[in-house]
């Protein structure tokens, strides 16, 4: 049965028990039940695993060393799901601690896997809203990567906060002005495109 056929106490319930799972485990130093819920097929409770890790790392100062190292280790899990799990709980992290995970999205954008890497363009979009210039002096380096893929990601990872912010990123777009990869230049366009609709709408 999936989350969201669950009532919405059993969901309540539900979260409660993986935020107890991961507490514990971290405890305790038994990362097995951990590791089921970054990998559950069901994205919702993998998405539950992820906040509630974030909700841990602040609340509980005495174990933060031990999840990013834990983080760290499970970044090269041979699993994507968990691959994809640790940077969208990285991302909760880097929200307010970008330098304690930032290695971590190096590592994130080269993934083999394309959940993992689309994970590195949602959690930049979050951190972007709370610590935008460290995202924005993390990012502007590979926005002249020799990948074209690399430069793709981070373009399309600036797009929130061009929404609300354009000052802060159409500098750092001009650098693509003159990309020549198809798929770069797509992604530019609709970054760019977002961003002039937002500013439309803000001046009604």
């Amino acid at each position: 049965m999936g989350f969201y056929d669950l009532s919405k106490q059993e969901r309540s319930q539900l979260v409660e028990e993986v935020y107890n799972a991961l507490y514990d485990g971290f405890k305790a130093k038994s990362y097995d039940h951990i590791l089921d819920c970054f990998s559950d097929d069901d994205t919702y409770i993998r998405k539950s695993a992820y906040l509630q890790l974030g909700k841990i790392f602040y609340a509980q100062i005495e174990l933060q060393q031990a999840i990013i190292n834990f983080l760290e280790r499970e970044i090269y899990n041979e699993n994507p799901k968990i691959r994809q799990t640790v940077i969208n709980a990285a991302g909760e992290i880097g929200k307010f601690h970008f330098n304690k995970v930032n290695t971590l999205f190096d590592i994130g954008l080269v993934d083999e896997h394309h959940s993992v890497r689309n994970a590195v363009i949602g959690s930049m979009k979050k951190m972007g809203e709370k610590d935008p210039k460290s995202i924005i002096d993390w990012s502007k380096p590979f926005l002249t990567h020799e990948s074209p893929e690399i430069r793709r990601q981070v373009c399309h990872g600036l797009e929130l906060r061009g929404r609300t912010h354009p000052q802060d990123i159409l500098p750092l777009l001009q650098l693509l002005e003159f990309d020549t990869h198809k798929r770069v230049k797509t992604t530019l366009i609709h970054v760019l495109g977002q961003v002039a609709y937002k500013m439309v709408v803000y001046k009604r």
